[in-house]
């Protein structure tokens, strides 16, 4: 998946950010817990082609970390 397209996709339902999951072959939205499939290295990104993630796998998705700002 190149890394360019990864920096400026967005969900088309809510417009937010995305997390690439490699190993499932997805982009996930965690705002409406949405899966889109990444076929032949193009994501699909249509919302009748997502699947539903459940609120297990929800939970198991990792957030990422908040950047800390030092004071200077």
């Amino acid at each position: 998946m190149d890394g360019k397209l990864l920096e400026i996709l967005v969900c088309p339902v809510c417009k937010g950010e995305l997390v690439y999951r490699k190993e499932q072959g997805e982009l996930i939205c965690r705002a409406d817990r949405l899966a889109y499939p990444i076929r032949d290295d193009i994501p699909v990104m249509l919302e009748t082609e997502a699947r539903r993630i459940d609120l297990d796998e929800y939970d198991a998705l990792k957030r990422p970390a908040v950047p800390v700002f030092e004071e200077s």
